[in-house]
């Protein structure tokens, strides 16, 4: 993990397959299955697009085992909110927020000062370089919002918008759950999907991404947990 204050960090001459990852949200389980296949597929470099701790049973552990295998890991926005906002100056005006405020409670806790520290230095992009030259850039949201999720049901001109000024040949994007891959005139766009709350659940997804002359091969993927 990064703890970096640059809001991008530029990484030389990757090869593939390269494994994306996002939305784990402290489901050590899950992580634990993908992480099993990627060492069943000879996978080194391991990429996470955000959303890394919140709603999951061992956000500690999720944290420890990502350190663990050196993966690299923008910061999401329920990262940003774990290290950043008070629970204290919370005010649940339902039963669900207030369950919603007592989990986001407990994850702080388990998770400590050092570590809420290390989420507030997390980068909110990661610029790769691959072989042939081509630009990859991690995100959790959009390039020019690291909030705004880009979905599958977005047209082009819609996803082009997002990407704004980016000039990126390849983007991959954690906000939207759902695993897809938009080919547009001048970037793909892919999402990795969700590892640890998947729409379906009880099903982990991952994508992974082999440079090429040509340009990514790109292979979403999934395992049950």
């Amino acid at each position: 993990m990064s703890d970096t204050d640059d809001p991008t960090r530029v990484t030389e001459t990757l090869h593939g397959p390269i494994a994306f990852l996002a939305n784990i949200h402290g489901n050590l389980r899950a992580l634990d299955a993908v992480l099993a296949a990627l060492h069943e597929a000879g996978v080194g470099a391991v990429f996470v697009c955000g959303d890394l701790l919140l709603d999951g049973d061992d956000p500690l552990g999720v944290w420890m085992r990502l350190q663990k295998i050196g993966a690299r890991c923008v910061r999401g926005t329920t990262d940003r909110a774990l290290g950043t906002v008070d629970p204290a100056r919370l005010r649940p005006g339902t039963e669900a927020e207030a369950e919603a405020v007592a989990r986001f409670r407990r994850t702080r806790e388990a998770l400590g000062e050092l570590i809420l520290a290390r989420l507030r230095k997390l980068p909110e992009a990661l610029q790769l370089t691959v072989p042939n030259g081509d630009r990859w850039l991690v995100v959790h949201g959009s390039p020019r919002d690291p909030d705004e999720v880009i979905t599958h049901d977005m047209d082009d001109a819609e996803l082009e918008a997002a990407l704004g000024d980016d000039l990126s040949d390849v983007v991959v994007c954690g906000g939207s759950h759902v695993p897809f891959v938009r080919v547009l005139p001048d970037a793909t766009v892919v999402s990795p999907g969700s590892v640890g709350a998947s729409p379906e659940g009880g099903v982990a997804h991952y994508v992974l991404l082999t440079p090429t002359p040509d340009g990514p091969a790109i292979e979403p993927r999934w395992v049950a947990y």
